[in-house]
């Protein structure tokens, strides 16, 4: 059975001991200066830091529970915490981190409702906006990709944790090259890109059929899958059919890491919070195109 909480009371701080076990030494004065002022004990150190006009902390007193300290923040405080973080999306990039500087100044420029970014060494951005509107508009139009890298984002959640999660699909951008002309519609490049993933969209690039190298497209693919090529059969009037063979070049972001920084939102307050645990992805990396490679 555990034990009650007990409240924890601070003594105050003891006076500062006699120096070697010898009794202080008298004041001496000239006139009515003291020439060996005496130095302060820890009590006055501790109220002249208590009234400190720099104070903004107060002192609450913890409990001890089996032998253990503990401090239990109320609901409301967690509340009121929480109101400055309302509108933040939390990010983070699959494989390299990017530079902090570039990632603030283009999401401040695709997003212009985002009022400040910051990050942390580990690698996750808190994408501060001035409304949650705009921030779940963001989410919800994604994924997006910074210079060809998937960012991964979610709503800032109270309790949240970090976590390291198995990635089997991810956003990733390939190349067809060789691809006839005649497949370079919305229907033709689904089919052709169906080979190697699920198809999202090209790039405005393709859409606008003004670079014929080859078609890039943005698919959800398997990290696990290694196919390369594809062949299409290409029907003919004739009712004849010509192979074609694709070649599917992935950019270098694509071979993700199996294993990445993933956020799970948890409660850790016991009081009934109603945490939700689903995770999203930016989308719509053509929004983002200045960081991704055309």
């Amino acid at each position: 059975m555990e034990a009650e909480p007990q409240p924890l009371n601070r003594a105050p701080l003891p006076a500062s001991p006699p120096v070697n076990g010898t009794a202080p030494t008298p004041p001496i004065y000239v006139g009515n200066v003291q020439l060996n002022p005496t130095p302060p004990s820890f009590d006055k150190i501790a109220v002249a830091f208590h009234n400190s006009t720099r104070k903004t902390l107060s002192y609450v007193p913890p409990t001890v529970q089996n032998g253990e300290i503990v401090v239990r923040p109320s609901l409301e405080m967690i509340r009121d915490g929480s109101k400055r973080w309302s509108s933040t999306a939390v990010g983070y990039f699959l494989g390299k981190k990017p530079y902090f500087p570039l990632v603030k100044e283009f999401a401040c420029s695709i997003w212009p409702r985002v009022r400040d970014v910051t990050a942390t060494s580990n690698g996750f951005f808190f994408f501060q906006f001035a409304t949650t509107a705009a921030m779940e508009e963001v989410i919800e139009g994604g994924p997006w990709l910074f210079h060809g890298q998937t960012i991964v984002l979610q709503k800032w959640e109270p309790g949240m944790v970090l976590r390291k999660l198995q990635h089997t699909q991810v956003p990733a951008w390939i190349k067809m090259r060789h691809l006839p002309v005649e497949l370079w519609t919305p229907e033709g490049l689904s089919v052709v890109a169906s080979g190697i993933g699920k198809p999202l969209y090209p790039d405005s690039i393709t859409r606008a059929c003004t670079r014929l190298d080859f078609a890039r497209v943005c698919i959800m693919l398997d990290i696990t899958s290694t196919t390369e090529t594809c062949c299409d059969w290409v029907p003919k009037e004739d009712g004849s059919e010509s192979a074609c063979k694709v070649d599917m070049n992935m950019s270098a972001q694509s071979a993700l890491l199996a294993s990445a920084w993933v956020i799970i939102p948890r409660s850790v307050l016991r009081q009934g919070l109603d945490i939700r645990r689903s995770l999203s992805m930016f989308r719509n990396p053509d929004r983002w195109s200045r960081g991704s490679n055309q």
